[in-house]
């Protein structure tokens, strides 16, 4: 049995609290985002202790801090840990969990919990979270003993901390990533144990969980590669199982080989240079008409590490419906779950696409694309994404665009919230390299991309960072502010304010023949309240974020003018703190192309 070693403790005894922080740093966890309550002062406790080998980021809402900590998974190979108190701590991280379950995001959550005794009693601030998360978590743990009464029967419980902990960060990252769920009851985390009776690499137990990178049958590889072969129109069509097996370069590697075009999800931004001739960006509901038209009419359609969401698939059974459909990734229960395809692969995207390489020979294997590429070239030609003229006012795409000559060469970090500006960021940010684009795609989660941003922040201090918003997502997660000023943190935020929840509007421009529903985000006396204002330059909006920004101790400013902007925004962008500029753009402006939810590319809206 191996022991705790001097570096846990020159102590003789520790508590169930230090027991799980040694057992997190042990793990390769170098970041927390904790908010202390009752139930969990006990591990804020051990936290302090152990200040010198694990960082502890207080957030201003647990919410802020578990999607910061997804800033941490979604960026790096560290695993991101948030922490919160029982009851409305452990409930307010409810939305980050289901967030990192939907996207794949591997994340360690821990919950204190009132004492076991009163476990089932509606305690003070008891929820029975594990409940609560049973299906938005991959793996979820209640920490207990057998018999909380019998001192012998708490040490088990107690020496069982380590292997849970293993095991926690075992899930979270293998197979498909996703949230652990870890719930602590008080008791356990203040009794105290011998360290000469721990084993802090204990074996797991983890029966029937078997998520090996096994290897690629041969035969499925040939098949592919006749597949590859005999089509006169292919298409790779990759998403964020890509990015998770860190199958970038070996996707770069197969399309230059195959000469095949590349269109990504939402989630699969950066898997392959955005602004490379042989990508077609992003496809689905806003993807560029090039990437629509060319996965209608391909008679091969690569689809790796994708689930076909609906969002890019729109009416399923007009999806790809010329084609053969070769489906690879690691998650069994995908396969034919939406889309039916003729040659499934469960297989780690990473480990099938090696197999491919070495077997694919472009002189004999790759097809001749001529045609196909010369229709692909004029679809670009004749449908790209263009800026409209907007005289003096700054639209989101410009700004967005403009951002993008500023920056890409520094290659940053760019998280956003969720609305027009997420997808105007998606179309006009053209990521080169992969985990440098953080979305909120499967949840859509509002507020995501302020505290995700202070979460990569965090974990790459030496990095741009910056968080692309809007004003509705970005007050649902304003506080963070007081965070990024607290901790040093320099997030640059470029907040695009409409003064309107932007993607709500155009939905009720596009289908509700613009009556307006609370879309408006200012005072109820506002002649834009039922949508009768001209949605030019405000004289004034509300709130005055820049004062609200100072508050925090955060420099900010407004800007107004598109001649304006980008002096503004080099200014922001060289600021050696965090700094909010607050962009004044009409709400008129739509995010196009467009198809329809349930529709096809024959409806596509692209005026």
């Amino acid at each position: 049995m191996s022991t705790a070693t001097d570096k846990t403790t020159d102590c003789q005894t520790l508590t169930g609290a230090e027991i799980l922080v040694e057992a997190l740093i042990r793990q390769g966890g170098k970041h927390v985002f904790a908010y202390p309550g009752g139930a969990s002062m006990p591990l804020h406790q051990a936290l302090r202790k152990y200040r010198d080998r694990i960082r502890t980021i207080l957030p201003r809402h647990e919410q802020g801090g578990s999607f910061a900590a997804q800033g941490v998974s979604r960026t790096s190979d560290e695993i991101g840990i948030c922490m919160a108190t029982s009851g409305p701590g452990a409930t307010n991280l409810v939305t980050a969990i289901a967030d990192a379950k939907m996207d794949s995001v591997p994340l360690i959550a821990v919950t204190g919990q009132v004492p076991q005794a009163v476990i089932g009693s509606d305690a003070f601030q008891e929820t029975p979270i594990v409940e609560v998360c049973r299906a938005i978590t991959k793996h979820h743990y209640l920490i207990t003993a057998a018999d909380y009464t019998c001192p012998e029967s708490v040490k088990e419980a107690m020496k069982s901390i380590p292997r849970i902990i293993k095991e926690a960060f075992f899930v979270a990252r293998s197979g498909r990533p996703g949230p652990v769920l870890v719930d602590f009851p008080k008791n356990i985390q203040l009794a105290s144990i011998n360290v000469d009776e721990l084993d802090f690499d204990p074996p797991m137990y983890l029966p029937g969980y078997h998520p090996e990178r096994r290897q690629v049958a041969q035969e499925q590889v040939n098949q592919v590669i006749a597949a590859v072969r005999r089509a006169k129109k292919p298409i790779l069509y990759v998403g964020g199982g890509v990015i998770n097996s860190g199958a970038s370069a070996e996707l770069v590697e197969f399309a230059r080989k195959s000469n095949i075009p590349v269109t990504m999800t939402c989630m699969g931004l950066g898997a392959f240079p955005g602004d490379d001739d042989q990508s077609l960006h992003m496809l689905g509901m806003h993807g560029t008409v090039y990437a629509n038209y060319a996965v209608n009419d391909a008679d091969l359609l690569l689809a790796f590490g994708v689930r076909f969401d609906d969002r890019v698939t729109g009416k399923l059974e007009e999806f790809a419906k010329h084609g053969k459909i070769v489906h690879v990734d690691i998650d069994p229960s995908e396969m034919h779950k939406n889309k039916e395809a003729h040659i499934p692969i469960v297989a780690d995207v990473q480990v099938f696409l090696e197999a491919l390489n070495k077997s694919f020979d472009p002189k004999k294997d790759a097809a001749d694309l001529t045609d196909w590429w010369k229709q692909l070239n004029e679809w670009k030609a004749k449908f790209p994404l263009t800026i409209p003229e907007s005289g003096d006012y700054i639209f989101p795409q410009y700004a967005i665009d403009e951002l993008w000559r500023q920056t890409i060469d520094n290659e940053p970090f760019v998280a956003v919230g969720v609305g027009q500006h997420q997808m105007f960021a998606a179309q006009y940010y053209k990521f080169r390299s992969p985990k440098k684009w953080l979305s909120s795609s499967g949840l859509g989660t509002m507020g995501f991309g302020l505290p995700a941003a202070m979460g990569v922040q965090a974990a790459h201090p030496d990095s741009m960072v910056i968080d692309i918003d809007g004003d509705g997502s970005f007050l649902m997660n304003v506080q963070e502010l007081a965070t990024l000023r607290c901790e040093k943190l320099p997030v640059k935020i470029l907040l695009l304010n409409n003064q309107h929840l932007g993607m709500v509007v155009q939905w009720e421009d596009r289908f509700m023949e613009g009556r307006r529903a609370h879309t408006y985000l200012g005072p109820i006396d506002h002649p834009e309240w039922l949508g009768e204002g001209e949605g030019g330059h405000y004289e004034e909006t509300y709130p005055d974020f820049v004062s609200i920004a100072k508050g925090f101790g955060v420099e900010a400013k407004q800007v107004r003018s598109k001649k304006d902007f980008p002096a503004a925004l080099a200014e922001m962008l060289a600021h050696d703190g965090p700094y909010l500029l607050d962009v004044i753009c009409p709400y008129q402006a739509h995010v196009l192309p467009m198809v329809p939810a349930g529709g096809t590319v024959r409806d596509i809206i692209i005026e």
